[in-house]
């Protein structure tokens, strides 16, 4: 997985130094550079490929992929490093990372059922990806359906869903199970409470341009 965020230098002494990829002003993806826009899939799904759009700026695409048996359509990983910095980037120090790990996939109507089977999924993904350790602050599972419809009991199980694991008891870091179950056609999207990733697929919305600072939880990573 590529690094998506490198140092910045900050004016203060010691200042925090986050920089998420694409945390700047959005370009229309044509004016991007051609290796960029070539290293996105074509998803042969309308709705899909207006999601990547959104994410190509600061995530790792991929399509048709398999992982641990459950397939996905798309894939999106994010890695963020955050530093304070003295001076200049070189005297860097209490660097933390954050990764996100984004699985997709259509389906028709989904259930409890599967969605507690891809809840036990990304605890597998977290157990084979999730490197504890003292730079590493946190990272996000995050598992989107894109339904035909959401039944109630779907709803109600993701809006109350919260699932976060603490490494070493925090000073590891921690990783956080998130759910997104969306129905593009009726424009109607739930998300866990953590699953900042859910503005993304909420394509009948604009993305609110969020405040700055880390605390934002990189909310601009797909803000145009």
């Amino acid at each position: 997985m590529s690094e998506r965020a490198g140092p910045e230098a900050d004016d203060e002494a010691g200042a925090d130094a986050a920089t998420p990829a694409g945390a700047d002003d959005r370009r229309d993806p044509e004016e991007l550079p051609a290796e960029i826009r070539e290293a996105v899939p074509d998803y042969d799904d309308e709705y899909l490929d207006r999601v990547s759009d959104r994410l190509m700026y600061s995530y790792d695409l991929d399509r048709d992929v398999v992982v641990d048996g459950e397939r996905f359509d798309l894939t999106a990983e994010m890695r963020v490093r955050n530093q304070k910095q003295f001076l200049h980037p070189a005297l860097s120090y209490a660097d933390h990372d954050l990764m996100e790990y984004v699985f997709a996939r259509r389906v028709s109507t989904p259930g409890v059922g599967e969605l507690e089977r891809l809840v036990e999924f990304a605890h597998g993904v977290a157990d084979e990806r999730v490197e504890g350790d003292e730079q590493h602050y946190g990272t996000d599972i995050t598992v989107v359906l894109a339904a035909d419809r959401i039944p109630e009991a779907v709803a109600e199980f993701v809006d109350g869903f919260r699932d976060r694991t603490l490494l070493k008891f925090g000073y590891y870091g921690h990783y956080e199970v998130n759910l997104v179950v969306v129905a593009p056609d009726g424009e109607r999207l739930v998300a866990s409470e953590a699953a900042s990733s859910a503005e993304a697929f909420r394509l009948w919305e604009p993305v609110e341009r969020p405040d700055d600072g880390i605390l934002s939880r990189f909310a601009k990573r797909f803000w145009r």
